[in-house]
């Protein structure tokens, strides 16, 4: 099964990253930020890479306010990494791909 960026809702959050068994990457972004869209393809590719090790998921913060307020989210893209249930490391703004998996490694390992 090819490895794909879903989206996660305020609703179906604590079912899909904190009560996930792998470690899950969440991004937070919206519809009109440029620098999350120029995350989207990295992320497309962190997932492909780290299939098996993470998944990665979108919270739009528009759509999801309450889960983005919960944590803290004011500037976006801002991705956190979720291990066993709670944060485990935070990256705000774009960042290459090669500096995204390095700090998702060191998170996970």
């Amino acid at each position: 099964m090819p490895a794909s960026v879903q989206n996660v809702t305020d609703q179906n959050f604590k079912s899909e990253v904190l009560d996930s068994e792998i470690p899950v990457l969440v991004d937070f972004w919206a519809a009109w930020c440029g620098p999350c869209r120029m995350m989207a393809p990295v992320l497309d590719q962190a997932a492909k890479d780290l299939q098996g090790k993470i998944r990665v998921v979108k919270v739009n913060t528009d759509e999801n306010p309450e889960t983005a307020g919960k944590y803290g989210i004011m500037s976006i893209p801002t991705m956190i990494l979720f291990k066993g249930g709670k944060p485990a490391g935070k990256i705000v703004g774009y960042v290459p791909k090669a500096q995204l998996t390095k700090a998702v490694e060191s998170a996970i390992a």
